[in-house]
């Protein structure tokens, strides 16, 4: 991919850019059904660039638009959340959850013309604890929810969170999809003699520069990174881009690692990231080491800000560029945390937000271990811009597709090729308790599509 055009293309995400099109074609992952009560506050949500109003009306509907009235463009988030629908405090103008004026009060009612009145509404619905906005065109015949698998798991069987990052979604997303930095950025510190003997963490610290296999698949790309760890037996780790924002990443067993990570963006220099994780009553405090304690940087939570009212004030971490990501020096300096900066993801947070608002692609130097990144920016690119030409977007009508992405680790014979050995894994894997039988069968086929 070039500087330039390519780049701007890529990144820009508002109304009537070439990405933002594109990502307006899928369903998007917006907020926590938890975040909106029944007549409750209504919130500022932001997407894709777009100032919107989200409510749960009397009725439990969910309601998003456009947050100014149509009427003289006050804020709706003002507004009164109240007997099915959202009143603008100006003048008392109300909105059902589709958009349509219902009521017009400051009006005679021989001069009421509220039925050509409609602000702008997009379709939204709750599943499995989540609030599901579509932005596309097609409102009156959206097509059909996302199987991303994890997003399938039932509230009591899943772990959600949500976690703002100041930065473009490709930049954000690129840390799930980049395998050789694990071995840096987040056990550089780590000595294989203190792995407990079969952890799949002994094969990262002994090799830190994996080779890799990438490939364009229907869903988006897929990458196999390989290390000979024993005779004749490879370690494998699989990740996984999804259109038009989703990655899976490899930190789990393949048959049982059931999770994802949306990023989506808030607009062009913000993005949402929401992780979903299949629970496996394991605890996430890191890997105990061969003397009993916890592998350094590996601390279970980040610590966020109270949530506010202001268009970003959802879901942010306290560590930022204010304050050095909240790096510990000292811990850095006696490598007790090669970062310095204890928490997984704070980590990725700290180097992706470090490079700026928008990277200039125009001042890296790629290398072997960046092929799944450019491969993706590639993939990710090429698909916007078949869209824009008339193509269909990736898996709309087919979301079953996106069943076949699965990452993880695994070992395997040397003898298997790689993507035989991603076929066989994928048919043995575990799915979701909801996955649809007939979309695990199209998922199948997917897997050894070329």
């Amino acid at each position: 991919m070039k500087a330039g055009k390519d780049s701007e293309e890529l990144t820009r995400v508002g109304p009537g850019t070439v990405m933002g099109n594109f990502m307006r074609q899928y369903w998007i992952p917006a907020a926590q059904s938890k975040e909106l009560e029944v007549d409750g506050t209504p919130m500022r949500l932001m997407l894709l660039g777009e100032k919107l109003v989200a409510f749960r009306d009397s009725n439990g509907r969910v309601g998003v638009m456009d947050h100014q009235c149509p009427h003289r463009c006050a804020s709706l988030v003002l507004g009164r959340n109240e007997e099915g629908g959202i009143r603008c405090i100006y003048h008392g103008w109300k909105f059902d959850v589709d958009g349509n004026c219902v009521e017009m009060p400051s009006v005679p009612a021989s001069q009421d013309f509220k039925e050509k009145v409609k602000a702008p509404a997009y379709k939204a619905i709750d599943r499995n604890g989540i609030v599901w906005v579509y932005m596309g065109p097609r409102q009156d015949d959206p097509p059909p929810l996302p199987m991303v698998e994890a997003t399938l798991l039932e509230e009591d069987d899943v772990v959600i969170s949500f976690t703002m990052r100041s930065c473009n979604w490709m930049q954000a997303l690129e840390g799930d999809i980049d395998t050789s930095h694990f071995g840096f950025l987040h056990v550089g510190h780590l000595d294989p003699e203190e792995v407990p003997e079969g952890h799949p963490l002994q094969y990262t610290a002994n090799e830190r520069a994996p080779e890799y296999h990438v490939r364009d698949t229907p869903w988006g790309t897929t990458y196999g990174a390989y290390r000979t760890v024993k005779p004749e037996v490879i370690y494998w780790r699989f990740a996984n881009y999804m259109f038009p924002f989703w990655t899976q990443t490899p930190q789990g067993e393949f048959p049982r690692n059931i999770q994802a990570r949306a990023w989506v963006p808030l607009d062009d220099e913000h993005v949402m990231q929401i992780f979903w994780r299949k629970r496996n009553g394991v605890p996430q405090s890191g890997l105990p080491l061969k003397n009993g304690k916890p592998l350094g940087g590996a601390k279970p939570q980040p610590d966020y800000q109270p949530i506010s009212t202001e268009w970003l004030g959802r879901y942010r971490v306290t560590g930022d560029e204010s304050n050095d990501w909240l790096i510990d020096r000292e811990a850095q300096r006696t490598n007790r945390i090669y970062s310095g900066i204890d928490h997984i993801g704070m980590q990725d947070q700290a180097v992706t937000e470090s490079m700026g608002p928008i990277t200039d692609h125009a001042k890296e130097h790629l290398g072997p271990g960046d092929l799944m990144i450019a491969r993706t920016r590639r993939r990710a690119l090429q698909a916007a811009r078949a869209f824009r030409d008339g193509a269909p977007a990736p898996g709309i009508d087919q979301p079953a597709v996106m069943m076949g992405a699965r990452s993880g680790y695994f070992e395997m014979h040397h003898s298997v090729e790689w993507r035989q050995a991603y076929e066989d894994m994928s048919r043995a894997a575990v799915r979701a308790p909801k996955a649809p039988p007939e979309a695990v069968a199209v998922a199948s086929e997917a897997v050894m599509a070329k």
